[in-house]
């Protein structure tokens, strides 16, 4: 089933998959790491990929579809970060969360995929497609399938698009000659991801300590920040790109990426305090069909308040005491916090 391939890949560029490797579906061999990552504790509150159903299923994606015999490995790319502005209140957004949810457009595109690999076997066939939500260990399948190697900062990196790139995987019946395995590890001794990383969450091991990382604090942790990461987050409100946009594989990162990923209007943020003039409903239009959605609106009021104190500029002082008068503990234990900050 060698020729199967070709009208696969170009159908998968087609939908703007830019890059499709193919591999078995057999257990991958890097989950007893992933294993002792979850028992380390270093996936912090994410307990989801704890769960017995997460587990099983990045042991053994046969757990997943216990008919799949390939999985269909894909990258669409997004543009990095846009230049900062230098603007006093200015706060930063991970680039890939600037448009619409990636999740939503790449669903659509698989579910496209998965009705012309029908097409082609002149059957209905059994596949799970899956964007950033399935549990398999999608970057060492990728890897598997050609489509580069994981780095120091433990994303995957493709020589030509660096790591401003969307991951998603079709498992399938089909069995389809796997492709050779990217081996090659082209960070050789460089280490500016690391260095650079404010928090060091990034482990000797190539995994990340998401107790420490940026953007698990800004994105998945409810509550308050610790106290002691705080400023060293900086004025990231949603997300961090830091240890991409120093590794050197990301200079030329994400030409062919598509308008669908460009940032919306209202990015990026110029002056963080007119964030809190929104309502809730004014949040909730705002960002629809956003990634953003996933801290809700708490978590990017207190990422902003967090933010803000970091700026240490006395523009801000007023919608911190607003925030500090507020009902919410966490924004106004985080909004005293910040005030502090400004006026130390």
């Amino acid at each position: 089933m060698e020729e199967w391939k070709t009208p696969i890949r170009q159908r998968a560029r087609e939908l703007g998959f830019v890059r499709c490797g193919f591999t078995t579906a057999e257990p991958p061999e890097e989950f007893p790491r992933f294993a002792d990552w979850i028992a380390g504790g270093r996936n912090a509150g994410m307990r989801y990929l704890a769960s017995e159903r997460a587990m099983a299923g990045r042991a053994d994606p046969a757990r997943l579809l216990p008919a799949a015999r390939s999985v269909i490995a894909l990258a669409v790319p997004y543009p990095p970060p846009p230049a900062a502005e230098n603007l006093p209140l200015e706060g930063f957004v991970a680039a890939y969360a600037l448009g619409d949810d990636y999740h939503e457009i790449i669903r659509d595109r698989l579910h496209s995929l998965c009705d012309s690999l029908d097409r082609l076997a002149g059957r209905r066939l059994e596949h799970r497609a899956y964007v950033d939500t399935g549990p398999v260990l999608e970057r060492e399948i990728a890897s598997r399938a050609g489509l580069g190697w994981i780095g120091r900062n433990s994303m995957l990196i493709h020589p030509a698009l660096g790591s401003f790139f969307f991951l998603a995987e079709i498992l399938t019946e089909l069995t389809l000659p796997p492709d050779l395995p990217f081996s090659a590890d082209r960070c050789g001794t460089c280490d500016r991801c690391r260095k650079a990383c404010p928090t060091g969450c990034i482990l000797p091991d190539r995994t990340i300590d998401s107790r420490r990382c940026i953007s698990y604090l800004t994105i998945e942790h409810r509550g308050p920040i610790p106290q002691p990461l705080r400023g060293l987050i900086g004025r990231s409100v949603f997300g961090c790109d830091i240890c991409q946009t120093v590794c050197p594989w990301n200079r030329k990162a994400a030409s062919a990426a598509e308008a669908c990923f460009h940032p919306r209007s209202h990015f990026p943020v110029r002056d963080m305090t007119k964030e809190f003039d929104l309502s809730v409903e004014g949040w909730n239009d705002r960002f629809r069909r956003s990634a953003l959605r996933r801290t809700g609106r708490e978590g990017y009021l207190r990422n902003l308040l967090i933010a803000l104190g970091n700026t240490r500029r006395m523009e801000g002082e007023p919608v911190l005491l607003a925030a500090q008068a507020d009902r919410n503990p966490v924004l106004s234990e985080s909004a005293g916090w910040a005030l502090g900050q400004i006026r130390a």
